[in-house]
């Protein structure tokens, strides 16, 4: 086995025999792999905070026939002030489900992994609406996916405002993507063209996002 480092971020992590964790990585430079972290749920373990859900750094691995071997992290980001957030933390898990559902391994996940952790980083920001960052972020993970409509643009259906916001969610330079303002109709709008965008082109449910909308009306 051969030893490597890779940017990531955790986007899915489960128990493994008595003590191991199996997680789920997006990393820029093999897109979605599955590693094990030997006794990484021991209370002692160097691995125990660094191979759950949100953390984000580089990721030191021992990479084998059929499976990665996780040994080691510097994890730069854990996204505590997001996992304190009851609402929030929910958009976070769909986020990531979501971009699970489109990575790929071997694949560049650059682009995919910037957008994960500006979104993450925007459901932190107390000035921005969560549905708006929430449908910015599936429109463009979308678009990186080579399946979006962006013909929606010309969308007579939709009004001016609306039509606007699908233009600005497809083509905004990543830095700007998340800071757009709409009003609560104009939103509205978004939600169901978006919902029915991706019920049609998305094949399966995600559990995340059940759980999120059940959380959401709750609220």
């Amino acid at each position: 086995m051969s030893g490597i480092d890779l940017q990531g971020m955790v986007l899915l992590a489960a128990p493994s025999g008595e003590y191991d964790r199996r997680i789920v990585l997006l990393t820029k430079e093999r897109g979605k792999i599955t590693a094990f972290a030997r006794s990484a749920r021991k209370p002692n373990s160097s691995l125990l905070a660094a191979t759950v859900p949100f953390s984000f750094g580089t990721f030191h691995l021992y990479e084998g026939r059929s499976a990665y071997t996780c040994v080691g992290a510097d994890i730069t980001n854990y996204f505590d002030e997001l996992k304190t957030d009851f609402e929030g933390a929910y958009y976070g898990f769909y986020f990531m489900e979501f971009a699970a559902y489109y990575a790929q391994e071997n694949m560049d996940g650059t682009q995919m992994l910037n957008l994960l952790y500006a979104a993450l980083l925007a459901l932190e920001n107390p000035a921005l609406d969560n549905r708006a960052v929430r449908y910015a972020y599936e429109v463009r993970l979308m678009v990186q996916g080579g399946e979006f409509p962006q013909d929606v643009v010309k969308e007579e259906s939709l009004s001016k405002g609306a039509r606007y916001a699908f233009w600005y969610m497809i083509s905004a330079p990543l830095q700007r993507l998340f800071a757009f303002k709409v009003s609560d109709e104009v939103l509205g709008e978004i939600e169901k063209k978006q919902d029915k965008i991706r019920g049609r082109l998305i094949d399966r449910t995600f559990r995340s996002l059940e759980i999120l909308d059940s959380v959401t009306n709750i609220h």
